[in-house]
């Protein structure tokens, strides 16, 4: 029988790494999977869009990213710094993340609510996965 292998949470694995290092450049905005309640004029959303299995131990998701600004510039500069953040995540605390590839550059995607800025792009990360404990 093939060994049972888990992949981690992707958007969880590259939350909390941007929460991280989007604070220690300076940009100390929340960073999650979900629009908040009530929603800040400045954060980054990340959500898993699909993505395939590689191999048997390697997931391959594919992230939509949006970035809100509290206005165009700002909305820009969140979005050129998480996309560098991002593409510098491989290692990062011996995260599971090994590769990331651009697959969609930045474009403007107002807000359709409130037409607040907003910009996304879309990213590919290698997670490698675990194997689970047997079953006795």
């Amino acid at each position: 029988m093939p060994a049972a292998i888990v992949f981690p949470d992707a958007a969880e694995i590259v939350a909390t790494y941007l929460r991280e290092a989007l604070a220690a450049a300076g940009f100390p905005v929340r960073v999650g999977t979900r629009v908040p309640n009530p929603r800040p004029d400045e954060f980054v959303r990340l959500k898993r869009i699909g993505g395939a299995r590689l191999d048997v131990v390697t997931d391959r998701p594919r992230l939509d990213v949006h970035c809100w600004g509290a206005d165009d510039e700002r909305a820009h500069d969140l979005t050129q710094i998480t996309r560098a953040l991002l593409l510098a995540i491989p290692g990062w605390h011996g995260a599971a993340a090994y590769d990331v590839a651009e697959v969609g550059g930045p474009n403007e995607l107002p807000d359709p609510e409130t037409s607040s800025p907003r910009l996304a792009f879309a990213v590919e990360v290698s997670l490698r996965g675990k194997r689970l404990a047997p079953v006795p």
